[in-house]
């Protein structure tokens, strides 16, 4: 799976990506809130590192979520 961090304009919020690895984009959501749809993905219990990976995400970059279990 993949992330993308879009930048929003004007009154449209920043928005998180996720594309699969055939990069079809299988989920949107604000970036401002993201805790609240992890589980619609299958990344619950994930909260703290998806926070912290969309924090430091670039806007417009490209990058593959690999989780330490």
């Amino acid at each position: 799976m993949y992330i993308i961090k879009v930048k929003g304009k004007s009154k449209i919020p920043d928005y998180i990506q996720l594309r699969d690895d055939s990069f079809t984009l299988i989920g949107y959501f604000r970036a401002d809130k993201p805790v609240q749809r992890l589980e619609k993905y299958g990344l619950e219990g994930r909260d703290e590192e998806m926070t912290k990976i969309i924090s430091e995400l670039p806007f417009g970059k490209v990058r593959k979520l690999e989780f330490n279990d």
